[in-house]
């Protein structure tokens, strides 16, 4: 039983610190990865608290669908240091 604490405190700590990682993260590549680290660590700590179907939702939700949305919306974008390499030519 002690072990499941043990564990769902290290994840808690590690969910803090992805949080903060996104949220002062500027590259925003690196903000959705660490959004999608997020979604793992809560999946992982839905199944320990034995609500696997809800695991499985927000692992397919969380980390799949919302993680490639939002990585291909980046792709599809430009950035402001490209459009003033390209303003400054």
């Amino acid at each position: 039983m002690i072990i499941y604490v043990v564990i769902f405190s290290i994840l808690a700590v590690l969910l803090v610190a992805s949080a903060l990682f996104a949220i002062i993260q500027k590259d925003l590549l690196y903000a959705v990865i660490a959004t999608g680290v997020i979604s793992l660590i809560l999946s992982v700590m839905f199944f320990i608290l034995q609500a696997p179907d809800v695991a499985l939702t927000e692992a397919a939700i969380g980390i799949a669908l919302t993680t490639i949305v939002f990585v291909i919306t980046i792709r599809n974008t430009t950035r402001n240091e490209d459009e003033k390499e390209i303003n400054s030519k």
